[in-house]
C-alpha cells in the first residue's frame, strides 16, 4: 500500500488520516458540512479499502457514517482520525507479510579508459604531460562513484525517516485503539458495580424475608385489631393474608433464591476473566521502542554528512585537476610549474581517493544498509504487534458487548425476584401500614381541632377587629352631628355599622376511630415496624419535632399514605390584641393540637419508610477506608476538644485574677471614698456651726491625739464635731482641733489623689485630672465666716454672763482671756483687707464648685466600673458553665457515633 501525501479535492481545510495497519497518511481536503461516508468513499479510492470494511476512529469515539464531520468537530488539527481494517479485526485473520519498499539502485559509472574518452595529450610525448589526462579521468570516475553512493544512501535514509512516522502513527494508532476499549470497558464497568451493589442488596433482604418469616408471622398474630374494626374473620393483622398460602410461597422463593444466585456467581466469575483480560492488554508493553530507533536514525545521521563532504572534497580535487590540463592544453605553464610538479602533486590526490575516501563512503553505505534493515525490521515487528493487539481489542469488544446483554438480561430477572418476593414483602409491610394507619387517624383528629381552633381564633379576631371599628365610628359621629345635620351624615351613609362575622364549619372526619397519641404503642408496639435501616437515622432526627416553634406539614410517604398539609402558623394566634379566650380555642389547646399532629406525622413517616432505596449509602470496598478516616477524625475532634478545655481552663485563671484584683481596687476606691464623703460632710458643717473660739495657746499634740487618728496609708481619719453645746474651753479647743486638721489635710491631699491615680489607672473610661487639690479648697478656713462665728459666740457668752447669778466670770482663766483678745486684735487687722477677702472667698467658692462636680463625675465613673466588674462575673460564669458543659461530653458517647457512621 502506498503513501499518498496531496490530493486535489474540495477546496478546504486539511485533515489527515492515519492507517493503523501500516502507519501510512492521507491528506484529505475537507470541510464540516462533509459527511463521514464521503470521506469513506474517498479513501476507498486512496488505501484500496471498501467502505465497509473501514472503520474510523477519533480519539475515543467512532465515527458514524450516517453523521457530519462537524458533528465531530473536524476537521480539526488537535485531532487524529485513524483507520482500521475490519478484515484485519477477524481471529483467524493472518498477520500481514512485510512490506517490500523499493529503494533506488546504485549506479557506478565503468572505469575510464583512453578509448572511451580520447585527449589531446594523449599522444604526448612528455611521460608527465601523458599522465595527466588519465589523473583527471580517474578524479572523475571517483567523483562520480561518490556522488552515486550518496544519492542512493541519502534515499535510503529518508525512508528511514519515513519509516519511524509510520511507526509513530502507529503507536499512535494501538493508543488509540486502547483508549476507545477503555471508554467502553469504563461504562459497562460502572453498570457491572451497580448491579451488584443491587443484587448484594437484594439478596440481603430477599434472605432475611426467608429467615424470619415465622417472626413475621408470629408480631402479626399477636397483634390484635382495634375493637371498632374487628370482625369474625378478622381479629388480628395475620388475618390480612392467607397463612395456609406462605408456606408453598416461602418454598418458591427458596428455589428462585438458589437459583439466580448461581447464575450470579457465574455471570461474575465471566466477567472478572473479561476484567483481567482487559488488565493485561493494557499493562502490555509495545515490542518495539520507537525512542530507540529514532535515537538510532539521529546517530547515523552523521554518515550521510560525512558521504556529503567527501563527496564535496572528491568535486574540488575534479576541478583542480581539470584547471591543470587545460594549463597544459593552452601552454600557460610557468616556468615554476612544470608537468612533472604537477604529476607529482596529483600521485598523493589519488591516493587519498583511492585508498581513503571511496573505502570510508562505501563503509557508511553499509551502515545505512543496516540502518534500514534495522527500520524495515521494527516497522514490521509493529505492525505484527497492531495486527495482534487489534484482534485482542477486538475479541475484548465483543466480550463486552456480552457483558452488557447479559448486564439487562439480569436487571429483568431482579425485577422478576421482587415479584416473586412480593407475598413475602407483604407480610412484613402490614404491620408499618396498620401503624402508618393508626397515625394518620390521629393526625387527623389533632388537624380537626386544630382547624376548629384556628377559625375560633379568626372568628374572635374579626370579632374584636368589629368591636373597635363600632367604638371608633361612634365617636367619629358624636364630634360630626354638632357640625353636619344628621340627615345629611345619615345619607352619605354613616350611620352604618360592620356586619357580624359568623364562622361556620361543616363538621368533618366523623367517622375516625377513638384513638389519641398515647393508644399508638399500645395497639401497634415498636417490635411492629421493626428497627430503621442504619441510613435512615438522620432522616428519622430531622422530621422528629424540637420545639413548637417550627411550622407543621405532613411528610409525603411513598405509599401515598401522608398528604402534604397545610402549614400551622403559630404567630396567628398573637397576632390579635389581649382579650378573653374563647372555650376550645386557646392558644394552649391549639398548640396542643399542632404537637399532636406533627407527631402522629413523624411516627406515620417512620412507618413507611422503604430500607430498599439504602443499598448504595457505603460500599463494602470503601468501608476500611471510611472508618480510618472517621477514626483519625475522632482522634483530631478529642485533641481540639482537649485543647479547647485547657484554653478555658486559663481563661478561667486569668477572669478570677482580674477578678480579684478588681475586687481589691473597689475596696480601696471605697475605702477613698468614704473619707472624701467625711472630709465634704466636715467642710459643709463648718457653715452651720455656732461660734468657733480659737485657742492659740492650746498644745498641737493634744489636739491630735483627741481628733485625730493616723491610718497606716498615711491618711488622716478626722471624727466630726460634736453637736453639744460648747463653753469658751470648749469653743477655743473645737478652733484648735480644726486648724489642725487643715494642716494634716493640707499635707496628705497628694497621698490621697496619688492613690487615687494608682489604682484607678486598669480601669476602663476613667480619667483623673492631673491636678485635684481636693483638700485646699475643702479644708481651708474661711476668714469672714470664722470672725462672723468668734462674734456670735463672745456676745452670747456676754449675755450668759449678765444673767447668771453666780460669779462665773471670776472663773475664766487669764490665758483664755488673753488669747481671745489676741484673736480679736487679729480680726480686728484683718477688717481693713475685707475686699480682698471677699475675693478670696467668691474664688474658693467657684474652686467649691468645680471639684464638687468632679466628685460626682469620678462617682460616675466609679458606678460604670461596678457595672463592667459585673459583666466580667457574668461572662465568668458563663466560662465555667461552658467549661463543664466540655467536660461532660464523654469518649465513648463520640465512639459511639462513629460506630453508627
Amino acid at each position: 500500500m502506498s503513501s499518498i501525501d496531496f490530493q486535489e479535492l474540495v477546496p478546504g481545510r486539511k485533515m489527515f488520516v492515519h492507517v493503523a495497519e501500516n502507519g501510512h497518511t492521507f491528506e484529505l481536503d475537507s470541510e464540516a458540512g462533509m459527511s463521514v461516508e464521503s470521506v469513506l468513499c474517498r479513501l476507498e479510492s486512496l488505501s484500496g479499502l471498501a467502505p465497509d470494511d473501514q472503520l474510523l476512529i477519533c480519539g475515543a469515539v467512532r465515527l458514524d457514517p450516517r453523521r457530519l464531520l462537524g458533528d465531530y468537530k473536524l476537521p480539526d488539527d488537535a485531532n487524529d482520525i485513524f483507520l482500521f481494517n475490519r478484515a484485519r479485526l477477524a481471529g483467524d485473520c493472518p498477520p500481514p507479510e512485510m512490506e517490500q519498499i523499493e529503494l533506488p539502485e546504485v549506479v557506478v559509472p565503468p572505469s575510464p579508459s583512453p578509448s572511451h574518452n580520447p585527449h589531446p595529450l594523449d599522444d604526448a610525448l612528455d611521460p608527465a604531460l601523458k599522465a595527466l589526462p588519465s589523473y583527471e579521468r580517474q578524479f572523475k570516475y571517483h567523483f562520480q562513484k561518490g556522488h552515486a553512493i550518496y544519492i542512493a544512501n541519502q534515499a535510503r535514509f529518508e525512508r528511514c525517516k519515513r519509516l519511524l512516522q509510520e511507526l509513530k502513527v502507529q503507536e499512535r494508532a494501538l493508543e488509540t485503539a486502547r483508549r476507545n476499549m477503555d471508554h467502553t470497558y469504563r461504562m459497562i464497568d460502572q453498570n457491572y458495580v451497580d448491579f451488584m451493589k443491587r443484587f448484594s442488596w437484594q439478596q440481603k433482604q430477599h434472605q432475611d424475608l426467608l429467615a424470619n418469616l415465622g417472626r413475621d408471622t408470629e408480631r402479626l398474630r399477636a397483634c390484635k385489631l382495634h375493637p371498632a374494626l374487628r370482625t369474625e374473620s378478622r381479629k388480628c393483622l395475620l388475618d390480612f393474608t392467607r397463612e395456609d398460602n406462605l408456606r408453598k410461597v416461602h418454598e418458591a422463593c427458596t428455589i428462585s433464591h438458589g437459583q439466580f444466585q448461581e447464575k450470579v456467581s457465574q455471570f461474575k466469575g465471566m466477567y472478572m476473566k473479561l476484567k483481567h483480560s482487559i488488565e493485561d492488554l493494557f499493562r502490555a508493553q509495545s515490542p518495539v521502542n520507537v525512542r530507540h530507533v529514532e535515537d538510532m536514525i539521529r546517530q547515523h545521521e552523521r554518515y550521510l554528512e560525512e558521504q556529503a563532504s567527501i563527496t564535496q572534497s572528491l568535486s574540488k580535487d575534479v576541478n583542480t585537476v581539470r584547471k591543470l590540463v587545460d594549463d597544459c592544453v593552452g601552454s600557460q605553464l610557468s616556468a615554476s610549474l612544470r608537468p612533472h610538479d604537477a604529476v607529482s602533486a596529483l600521485g598523493p590526490m589519488y591516493h587519498v581517493h583511492d585508498r581513503n575516501h571511496l573505502p570510508r563512503m562505501e563503509a557508511c553505505s553499509r551502515a545505512l544498509a543496516k540502518l534500514f534493515e534495522f527500520c524495515q525490521a521494527k516497522k514490521h515487528e509493529m505492525t505484527i504487534c497492531v495486527h495482534t493487539s487489534m484482534q485482542k481489542v477486538s475479541s475484548l469488544q465483543s466480550g463486552i458487548r456480552d457483558i452488557r446483554f447479559q448486564l439487562s438480561a439480569f436487571n429483568e430477572a431482579m425485577i422478576h425476584q421482587d415479584e416473586i418476593f412480593a407475598e413475602l414483602k407483604l407480610v412484613r409491610r402490614i404491620g408499618p401500614a396498620y401503624k402508618t394507619c393508626l397515625a394518620e387517624v390521629v393526625r387527623r383528629k389533632a388537624l380537626m381541632k386544630l382547624y376548629m381552633g384556628q377559625a375560633g381564633q379568626v372568628a374572635e379576631k374579626m370579632a374584636r377587629m368589629r368591636e373597635t371599628e363600632v367604638i371608633r365610628r361612634e365617636q367619629l359621629l358624636k364630634q360630626l352631628v354638632a357640625y353636619i345635620p344628621r340627615d345629611i351624615l345619615a345619607a352619605m351613609g354613616l350611620f352604618d355599622n360592620p356586619s357580624q362575622c359568623i364562622v361556620n364549619i361543616v363538621p368533618f372526619d366523623t367517622n375516625l376511630i377513638d384513638i389519641d397519641v398515647c393508644d399508638l404503642e399500645r395497639l401497634a408496639q415498636e417490635a411492629l415496624v421493626g428497627p430503621l435501616p442504619k441510613g435512615d437515622h438522620n432522616l428519622q432526627g430531622k422530621n422528629s419535632f424540637s420545639s413548637s416553634k417550627s411550622s407543621y406539614h405532613s411528610v409525603p410517604s411513598e405509599e401515598g399514605s401522608i398528604k402534604a398539609g397545610k402549614e400551622y402558623e403559630p404567630q396567628m394566634i398573637d397576632e390579635g390584641c389581649d382579650s378573653d379566650e374563647i372555650i376550645g380555642t386557646s392558644k394552649m389547646e391549639v398548640e396542643n393540637a399542632w404537637l399532636k399532629a406533627e407527631l402522629a406525622s413523624a411516627v406515620a413517616h417512620i412507618c413507611t419508610l422503604d430500607p430498599e432505596f439504602v443499598y448504595d449509602s457505603v460500599d463494602e470496598s470503601s468501608v476500611e477506608g471510611l472508618l480510618q478516616i472517621s477514626a483519625q477524625k475522632t482522634a483530631e475532634a478529642l485533641r481540639f476538644k482537649d485543647e479547647y478545655a485547657k484554653h478555658l481552663q486559663n481563661s478561667l485563671k486569668s477572669k478570677q485574677v482580674q477578678c480579684l484584683s478588681y475586687e481589691k481596687r473597689i475596696q480601696e476606691l471605697e475605702q477613698r471614698l468614704d473619707q472624701y464623703m467625711r472630709l465634704r460632710k466636715m467642710s459643709d458643717g463648718r457653715d452651720s456651726q455656732g461660734a468657733i473660739s480659737s485657742v492659740p495657746d492650746l498644745k498641737v499634740d493634744d489636739c491630735k491625739s483627741e481628733d485625730s487618728v493616723a491610718t497606716g496609708d498615711g491618711t488622716v481619719q478626722i471624727s466630726p464635731l460634736s453637736p453639744e453645746p460648747m463653753d469658751e474651753g470648749s469653743c477655743a479647743s473645737a478652733l484648735c482641733t480644726v486648724s489642725l486638721k487643715t494642716e494634716h489635710l493640707t499635707g496628705q491631699t497628694g497621698k490621697f489623689l496619688e492613690g487615687v491615680d494608682e489604682n484607678m489607672a486598669d480601669f476602663p473610661g476613667i480619667t483623673l485630672p492631673d491636678a485635684m487639690p481636693l483638700d485646699t479648697s475643702m479644708m481651708e478656713l474661711r476668714r469672714e465666716e470664722v470672725k462672723v462665728s468668734v462674734e456670735a459666740s463672745s456676745q452670747n457668752a456676754k449675755s450668759s454672763t449678765q444673767s447668771d447669778s453666780t460669779p462665773a466670770n471670776n472663773n475664766v482663766p487669764h490665758n483664755l482671756k488673753h488669747s481671745l483678745s489676741d484673736f480679736d486684735s487679729r480680726i480686728g487687722g484683718e477688717n481693713n483687707s475685707a475686699s480682698d477677702e471677699k475675693d478670696d472667698h467668691l474664688e474658693l467658692q467657684n474652686a467649691l464648685s468645680e471639684k464638687t462636680r468632679q466628685c460626682a463625675e469620678i462617682e460616675t465613673r466609679l458606678a460604670a466600673v461596678l457595672e463592667d466588674v459585673a459583666s466580667l462575673r457574668r461572662e465568668l460564669e458563663v466560662s465555667l458553665k461552658l467549661l463543664d458543659e466540655s467536660q461532660i461530653v464523654e469518649p465513648q458517647s463520640i465512639m459511639h457515633c462513629v460506630h453508627q457512621v
